[in-house]
């Protein structure tokens, strides 16, 4: 028998509705979903879940994006997604080490093909 592992992605936004939309697309491609409504949450999820990848909104209240980043890449290089509605937070998502970037709305099949991007890259870059 094979056992299959599917990757586990960590998705943080503040809003349920989000996640519980973009959770069950996730799922119906084949990850496993791990969800946090706040920074502080993701960041604590980072170290206990160990995700494959994060999927992060950039404003949320408290620990906001910029902030997760910024101290999740002083000691991992977990890929990242962020996502925004503001799409002026790119250009500072992406000097802080996001791997990719989406504006807000968008479609749930158009996060799947960015995660699968992400996937390919990071595993092209590893057998190099």
């Amino acid at each position: 028998m094979i056992m299959v592992v599917r990757k586990r992605v960590l998705l943080v936004d503040d809003e349920q509705a989000i996640l519980k939309v973009f959770s069950i697309q996730l799922r119906v491609s084949g990850y496993e979903v791990i969800t946090a409504l706040s920074g502080q949450e993701a960041l604590e999820l980072v170290d206990s879940a160990k995700p494959d990848i994060m999927l992060l909104d950039i404003v949320m209240p408290g620990v906001d994006g910029f902030e997760v980043l910024q101290k999740l890449r002083s000691h991992s290089r977990l890929p990242v997604i962020v996502f925004s509605a503001r799409s002026d937070n790119a250009v500072k998502a992406l000097a802080l080490g996001a791997d990719d970037f989406l504006a807000k709305p968008f479609a749930p099949d158009e996060l799947v093909k960015k995660i699968q991007t992400v996937f390919d890259l990071q595993s092209k870059n590893i057998r190099m």
